[in-house]
């Protein structure tokens, strides 16, 4: 049975457009200007140009709290103490947090979106000190999940101090999940793959972290995302243009679930024209039955050129206006 949803869900609606979370540049000033002045739900941008500081395991390792980690040539790594490189990814968070508080201080948002590593995907690219990764370490998932939950909780807590009267909405990235849940993902040397959690499991670490916040959202870009698993958020957000399950997708958003649906690729060399979004979501609508729902790209903006992802992000906000009508 799918879980009724627990929160986030009534925040989105049809007429409201987001980013999923990252964007092209390495200007944290000029991003957050952009999001505000351009998006009706605004988000805190992601750089990942500047780095492996600022990627989605890097960022997800800044919200760890009293847990540590370290570059190595294979990718982050579990530490006994405090290293340069996990002071260098707090202190990229920090300065894109202080200039969406710049940018944002004349004319705070009602609402706006964080994004943060998701437990699974963050344990199945995070490698334990001694090599393997988190993942395979049942106890290591437990506290690492704990860890963000408790640096997530102090995250939404300072953005809310810095924004009184803003609605938060905390978005948890699973881009590994689909893999997680097949034992999909290689072990550290690559001979075997990781064995899966299963579904009891899944959904109690998700639980974990998703009770960092009131109002959450789960993504996932990869195909055949698990939608009713990602419906403990309240609301849901996927890439449309990839396999899914439209059974599943009607009987979550029946029972309230909200949808961020992704309808735009994240690069080439001009948008779709607004009247195939319109399209799209229609033809969604007659076969699930779908009344709200919020657009976004298919998934990060990073990729693509500052020129596309303006222009995308125009171009779905023409689509939302006109599907709200």
């Amino acid at each position: 049975m799918i879980p009724a949803p627990q929160r986030g869900d009534e925040v989105w609606h049809s007429g409201t457009v987001t980013g999923v979370g990252s964007l092209p540049g390495q200007d944290p000033i000029e991003a957050a200007r952009f999001v505000l002045g351009e998006l009706s739900v605004p988000h805190l941008p992601e750089l990942p140009a500047r780095g492996a500081h600022a990627d989605l395991a890097g960022r997800g390792a800044a919200l760890l709290a009293d847990l540590h980690v370290d570059l190595q040539p294979s990718g982050w790594r579990m530490v006994p103490r405090p290293s340069r490189d996990g002071r260098r990814a707090r202190d990229l968070l920090l300065r894109d947090l202080d200039a969406f508080e710049e940018a944002g201080h004349a004319a705070p948002p009602d609402l706006l979106k964080l994004q943060a590593t998701g437990p699974w995907t963050l344990a199945a690219a995070l490698e334990l000190h001694r090599g393997d990764r988190v993942l395979a370490d049942h106890g290591a998932v437990d506290d690492l999940a704990a860890s963000l939950a408790e640096g997530l909780r102090l995250h939404v807590a300072d953005v809310q101090r810095r924004f009184p009267g803003t609605t938060i909405v905390l978005q948890l990235d699973e881009p590994s999940l689909p893999a997680v849940l097949a034992a999909h993902v290689p072990t550290s040397s690559g001979f075997r793959t990781l064995r899966a959690p299963d579904g009891q499991r899944a959904r109690e670490v998700l639980r974990t972290v998703l009770a960092a916040a009131e109002k959450t959202v789960l993504h996932c870009c990869a195909p055949d995302p698990p939608l009713a698993l990602m419906a403990e958020a309240g609301a849901v957000s996927f890439d449309g243009s990839l396999p899914y399950d439209e059974d599943v997708l009607g009987e979550i958003c029946e029972r309230g679930t909200g949808l961020l649906l992704g309808v735009a690729p994240t690069t080439g060399t001009a948008p779709p024209a607004v009247r195939a979004v319109v399209e799209t979501v229609g033809r969604l609508r007659d076969r699930v039955g779908v009344t709200h729902l919020t657009l976004t790209p298919a998934c990060g903006l990073a990729g693509a050129s500052p020129a596309y992802a303006r222009a995308v992000l125009a171009r779905l906000t023409q689509a939302a206006q006109e599907l709200a009508t």
